[in-house]
């Protein structure tokens, strides 16, 4: 009884789920090693500990949580109820870190790993399967999680440990980023077909100015652009539709529901015509970023500096 009281105060202090499982997990494989030979003394031999360690681990597990977990019986140890319901968690939590751990020792495998790559939906048709195409021309067995979204979304995602790189615009300038220019991207007006400009080739943006424009949404890069390129040419322009991505505002575009900045198609689209734009000039800046501090795993290494090695010519 006085065990039990001495172990409840113990644990008291340190209820919180998270001290808890950090006063536990040290713990926990010899606890598994002697459950599974029920004898200290073997237990302590296969793990290549000192038996003294492993009774005193044992002796404190079973005060931390408060419960007898064996029953002695001379060097031989048998588990109690208590013990064998607590034996099967510790195994499957063992197991699940094992799992994890062989996880990430296999994503940052140089020959086999894996790259978190982030990339804006333009780029996915053509530029990104084009780029992984001659990367792995070199390194045939990387994989890659590829996630596209708009640029904000993939630097928070970034932020938050899900990618590795990402390739977007503008190139972002934040202290926690190191970011490269890479290349640059053409703007068009689009217009429908049948539009007034439609033979033109060439355009300034200010012609446009009492045109509506289809748009991004608030957020992403291309429309900061729109926004930014709208303003130097002289006028804010009239959004008349939001969308999510490039193409779809092609077919708004193509229905004749105004017009649009967007680069060049990877597929020329029927039902609109595409017009130089001569001033402001109208391009947008490709980058590749990344956390600054990062410690990159050999996969990654291996591709950003594939990307670095692509500046002048990511686009081509």
């Amino acid at each position: 009884m006085v065990h039990q009281q001495r172990s409840q105060a113990h644990l008291s202090q340190s209820g919180d789920t998270e001290d808890m499982a950090m006063t536990l997990a040290p713990r926990l494989a010899y606890f598994a090693g002697v459950a599974r030979t029920e004898h200290v003394t073997r237990a302590a031999q296969e793990m290549n500990v000192p038996q003294s360690t492993l009774s005193r681990a044992m002796v404190r597990l079973e005060q931390d949580l408060g419960v007898e977990l064996f029953a002695r019986r001379g060097r031989t140890v048998a588990l109690t109820p208590a013990g064998r319901t607590f034996l099967t968690s510790v195994e499957r939590a063992l197991a699940e870190v094992e799992r994890a751990a062989e996880e990430v020792r296999a994503d940052a495998d140089p020959t086999t790993g894996k790259v978190a790559f982030g990339f804006l939906h333009t780029m996915g048709t053509e530029t990104v399967p084009g780029l992984i195409r001659a990367f792995r021309a070199e390194h045939p067995r990387v994989r890659f999680t590829l996630v596209q979204n708009y640029g904000e979304a993939m630097i928070e995602r970034m932020r938050a440990g899900g990618l590795d790189l990402c390739l977007t615009s503008p190139v972002p300038d934040a202290p926690d980023l190191v970011a490269r220019r890479l290349d640059e991207q053409k703007l068009r007006l689009v217009v429908p077909a049948d539009h007034r400009l439609a033979s033109r080739k060439r355009i300034r943006l200010a012609e446009a100015a009492d045109e509506s424009f289809v748009t991004l949404e608030p957020g992403y890069g291309l429309r900061r652009i729109t926004d930014d390129l709208c303003q130097e040419a002289g006028f804010r322009p009239k959004v008349a539709f939001e969308g999510e991505e490039a193409e779809t505002l092609r077919g708004l575009v193509a229905a004749g529901l105004g017009v649009a900045l967007l680069p060049p198609p990877a597929v020329p689209r029927p039902g609109v015509a595409e017009l130089t734009v001569t001033a402001p000039r109208a391009v947008r800046e490709i980058g590749v970023a990344w956390l600054a501090g990062s410690v990159d795993t050999p996969p990654v290494a291996a591709f950003k500096k594939f990307l670095l090695s692509r500046k002048g010519s990511l686009l081509t």
